[in-house]
């Protein structure tokens, strides 16, 4: 089994930045890709950025103004979002998957909030 723990998330004024954390444990060898997703209200999910070894790639919406890691060691991966806009308020989800098994895995979700 494999669980994913979001941390970072609150209230964050228009121009400021934030970063999540994504902490991973159980079988987790085979999931090489890693992920941010995000889910504002009325919306569907949509990606924010992925990584998996050696690439990353971001929606338009934050090209520019986000950057994701991982670490290996850790079971980590990371979101910074810098200038943040009312429009990035959304709820914040973690997302570990395989590229090559049938294994997809998302966290709980954490809110965040920009203000303006």
């Amino acid at each position: 089994q494999v669980q994913l723990e979001e941390s970072g998330g609150g209230w964050v004024q228009a121009g400021g930045s934030l970063r999540l954390s994504c902490a991973a444990s159980g079988s987790i060898s085979s999931l090489n890709v890693m992920g941010w997703y995000r889910q504002a209200p009325g919306n569907e999910r949509e990606l924010v950025a992925v990584i998996t070894t050696g690439t990353t790639n971001f929606a338009d919406s934050v090209k520019g103004r986000c950057a994701i890691s991982r670490d290996t060691a850790k079971n980590t991966v990371s979101l910074t979002i810098i200038n943040l806009k009312p429009e990035d308020t959304a709820v914040y989800y973690c997302n570990f998957r395989s590229s090559f098994r049938d294994m997809n895995y998302w966290g709980k979700g954490t809110l965040v909030t920009v203000s303006s």
